[in-house]
This record gives C-alpha cells, sequence and structure tokens, in this order.
C-alpha cells in the first residue's frame, strides 16, 4: 500500500513540478535598467547547507535575477531548481552531473518529490529521471546561492 501511495504521489506531484517549471519568469532589469549582453553566460553556485553546487545561465533575465537575489534585491523566489543533466560539468567539480542552464529557475515554494540534497543526487544519479527527481526536476529545498563564480 505504501509503495502504491508513492508512486501515486509522485505522478500527480510530476505534472505540478512541470507547472511550476512552465511558470513565466518575472521581468527582471538591473541597476538602471542594464542588462547582461544577450549570449554572456554567468556561473553561480549555491550550497544546500552542506556542500556547493556551481551552475551555468546563459538567459540575461535569470542572470540577473540570481545577482539580484545575491545583492539581497529579490528575497521571494531564491530557491534554485532546474532539469538535471546526467554529465559532469568542469565548472562543477567533483559532481557527476549539472543543470541545463536554459532550465533553471528560482522558486520561493516547491513539491517535496524534486527536493534531494546534492550528495544524494550525485549518488544515485541512476535513479534520477524515474523515481528520483520525476523528469529530472531537482528543486532543492535548502538552496541558497553563495556566490557569483568565474568562469572557467
Amino acid at each position: 500500500m505504501r509503495r502504491t501511495l508513492t508512486k501515486l504521489g509522485g505522478l500527480v506531484a510530476v505534472p505540478l513540478c512541470s507547472l511550476a517549471m512552465a511558470a513565466p519568469a518575472q521581468a527582471v532589469q538591473g541597476h538602471a535598467g542594464v542588462r547582461p549582453a544577450a549570449g554572456t553566460a554567468a556561473y553561480f553556485e549555491f550550497t544546500d547547507g552542506t556542500d556547493r553546487f556551481v551552475f551555468k545561465l546563459t538567459d540575461s533575465a535569470r542572470i540577473q535575477q540570481a545577482r539580484n537575489i545575491l545583492s539581497g534585491a529579490d528575497t521571494e523566489n531564491v530557491g534554485v531548481m532546474g532539469t538535471v543533466v546526467k554529465t559532469p560539468a568542469s565548472y562543477n567539480r567533483p559532481w557527476k552531473y549539472q543543470l541545463a542552464p536554459d532550465s533553471v529557475k528560482f522558486f520561493g515554494m516547491a513539491m517535496e518529490v524534486c527536493d534531494a540534497s546534492i550528495t544524494y543526487v550525485n549518488n544515485h544519479l541512476g535513479e534520477v529521471g524515474g523515481a528520483l527527481l520525476p523528469g529530472s526536476t531537482w528543486c532543492p529545498w535548502q538552496s541558497k546561492l553563495t556566490r557569483e563564480v568565474t568562469a572557467p
């Protein structure tokens, strides 16, 4: 019975999590209305309270939103969520996975089904996209941006 409820919960949570990911991003402008140049990549680090994880952003609005979170100008949607890609990235060592840059969003609340620690995802990467993190959507509840990092 427990397993059935777990599977049923996962089936319900996947569309809800997808809906949250599809929500339009808030329009974000930088200081004096300046936006980062189109095609520019930026790298940011977050912690889950134990480990650190680096991700890449390529969308100028999301880059500015991350910078606003770091500066304290944005205090509402500060958690990091995105789609797990099961390949390592040179800028995100020692982890065996990364976040798809175009999938990264910032959240205030998210479903439990997409919550997991950095280490847990790394150690159970083969299960991501199935029972663990359906749709490969990851939203560590304890995620907190710590800094912008220099491009590798």
